[in-house]
């Protein structure tokens, strides 16, 4: 219980200090143009680069809390970004995962750091919002992990998430929205024992940020999940809203942060009457993203 305070004894404050930034900040009336691809925590943009850019990125995640005792995620993952032709951004990461598990019903109690895989990101940009009414981009990122990032468990796990992006400028050069769609097919076989499962998720979010001054911008994103069993979203496990602040610093010339908290509003799964899925997600996500040029 305890820790569940702190966490929202934290987002409260994060709510808090963004707020206060923004009342402090002038309005960036002559900002500079708004790039989309690095400004969300959770959510991508339709912009993929300029060609020949090359990017080293470091994603932090957690994911705290579920319906009892102790649960603690983290996820470190780091990526390499290449821009090899117009419109086209190719990525490839290793994730570390570091888990603090107890007392959680359906799940093995664990404290552990691992390897967990290795992923490969693909975007195309399919319109740009220079010449057209709003930017699309088309995305692909597969994975192959050796670590269930849930349950801490070994396993031999694939995926893929596919993800239309849609951005527009609202406000020319100062405040941008944005749509992602995604669907996520995953297969899962368990080494020790040797059952096999498969399941989907499916998602919705929106996501506006405001350019308060040059480079930088703050905002919020609200996303919703869809959990199913099998591939093919045959039976229905669970859903929820997360809701939370996003804010985006440019540092440097070659230098950016990302930071996003998003909290469950609402849950559902069936055959419970609680208002939050803490069984297929966590109370609380955070992302923190930091991105050098080289």
């Amino acid at each position: 219980m305890a820790f569940g305070l702190n966490q929202v004894w934290w987002t409260e404050t994060l709510c808090a200090a963004t707020a206060i930034v923004a009342a402090l900040l002038p309005l960036a009336v002559q900002a500079e143009g708004i790039d989309t691809e690095h400004i969300f925590g959770f959510m991508i943009g339709s912009d993929v680069g300029t060609v020949g850019e090359r990017e080293f990125q470091s994603v932090t995640t957690g994911r705290f809390a579920k319906d009892s005792g102790t649960y603690r995620a983290m996820s470190q993952q780091l990526e390499a970004e290449f821009v090899p032709m117009q419109d086209f951004r190719v990525e490839v990461g290793t994730t570390f995962m570091a888990h603090d598990i107890a007392g959680v019903p359906g799940l093995d109690d664990r404290r552990q750091l691992s390897w967990q895989g290795l992923s490969v990101d693909l975007r195309y940009r399919f319109l740009d919002r220079e010449t057209a009414p709003f930017g699309m981009t088309l995305a692909m990122e597969t994975h192959a992990d050796r670590v269930d990032e849930t349950t801490a468990a070994v396993v031999r796990s694939y995926g893929t998430e596919f993800t239309a992006a849609f951005d527009r400028e609202v406000i020319p050069n100062v405040a941008v929205a944005a749509l992602n769609l995604s669907y996520e097919p995953e297969w899962t076989r368990v080494p020790a024992t040797g059952s096999a499962e498969q399941d989907s998720t499916i998602g919705a979010a929106l996501g506006l940020m405001v350019q308060v001054r040059p480079g930088i911008l703050l905002g919020g994103e609200a996303r919703y999940l869809r959990k199913y069993d099998g591939i093919g979203l045959d039976a229905f496990a669970g859903q929820a809203l997360f809701i939370g602040p996003t804010a985006y610093f440019q540092l440097s010339e070659s230098s950016r942060l990302t930071a996003a908290w998003g909290i469950q509003a609402w849950g559902q799964r069936p055959g419970s009457n609680a208002t939050l899925d803490l069984v297929n997600f966590e109370r609380h996500q955070a992302r923190l993203v930091f991105g050098v040029n080289f």
